[in-house]
């Protein structure tokens, strides 16, 4: 493992990596270090991949589960293990503003973690970068890790036991109608707020756009709570705005980061990421 190189990106979080081929046939060891790389650090940057979605998704089955892709899962009941994200359909031709799909990935906006609405949460996603806006169009990212750590003891103990519902529908009906079938798909399920990484034992909470409310508590007080804890987390110092490279493999933790994209320009800029994701190992519940 010599040959791997390490560049921290952020004080708070993240790394870029060098010495390293994603698409080669990596050995045991190269993947255990991925992982612990994962772990410590919750956002990987390798540059300069020659991937393609083959080597992707082999890529994605040496971390473990590939997680079907929850929209066409649960409107046409079809198993897809690929998103694109951005504005660039199946042929090659650009989708501007004004476009369904465009339109409803604008929810990507909000901070959340992936797939934290599903009874088995991400692990981690896997995003490749085929192009990219000229401007604009940054994903930003901001540990609940860090943020966790940060809080009072007191405030610490009295999250740590609380359960917390993450409902899709409640975070996508804010910016666009939610297919009948994939809603029914999706109901909201409950969560640990507080996870516990098994592979460092460091604490994170785990909040976003879906977590909808706190178990046992009023509408009310739920919202105080998971708004004060969503604010904590993405404070500028707390927080990485990734400018994407073509040619570029990311990969991020969604137990404990949150994200979301920003704005660019859908109707100047041509935007196509290929993203892969890898299920966690059970229930939050469970953990």
């Amino acid at each position: 493992m010599s040959r791997l190189a390490i560049e921290p990106l952020n004080a708070a979080f993240g790394a870029r990596i060098t010495g390293l081929d994603l698409t080669s046939d990596l050995s045991d060891e190269e993947i255990e270090a991925i992982r612990t790389a994962i772990d410590t650090w919750s956002f990987l940057c390798f540059p300069d991949q020659p991937m393609t979605d083959e080597a992707q998704l082999a890529f994605t089955r040496r971390l473990g589960e590939p997680e079907a892709e929850h929209v066409a899962l649960g409107t046409t009941g079809e198993v897809v293990l690929f998103g694109t994200v951005g504005n660039i359909a199946a042929d090659g031709s650009q989708q501007g503003s004004t476009h369904t799909r465009t339109h409803y990935q604008k929810g990507n906006r909000l901070w959340h973690s992936d797939s934290s609405f599903r009874r088995v949460p991400s692990f981690v996603s896997i995003t490749h970068a085929y192009e990219v806006p000229g401007e604009g169009g940054a994903t930003e990212f901001a540990s609940m890790r860090n943020a966790y750590a940060k809080l009072p003891p007191e405030m610490q103990a009295m999250i740590d036991p609380l359960h917390a519902i993450h409902d899709y529908v409640f975070s996508r009906t804010q910016v666009a109608p939610v297919d009948p079938n994939h809603a029914a798909s999706l109901p909201p399920i409950e969560n640990r707020l507080v996870r516990t990484n098994p592979g460092n034992g460091l604490k994170n909470y785990y909040v976003g756009s879906h977590a909808r409310s706190i178990v046992g508590w009023t509408g009310i007080e739920s919202r105080r709570l998971l708004d004060d804890l969503l604010e904590r987390a993405t404070v500028p110092e707390n927080t990485y705005a990734h400018q994407w490279q073509a040619g570029e493999t990311v990969i991020w933790d969604n137990r404990c980061l949150l994200h979301r994209g920003t704005r660019y320009d859908a109707d100047r800029w041509r935007r196509r990421m290929r993203q892969t994701r890898v299920a966690g190992t059970g229930p939050t519940l469970e953990e």
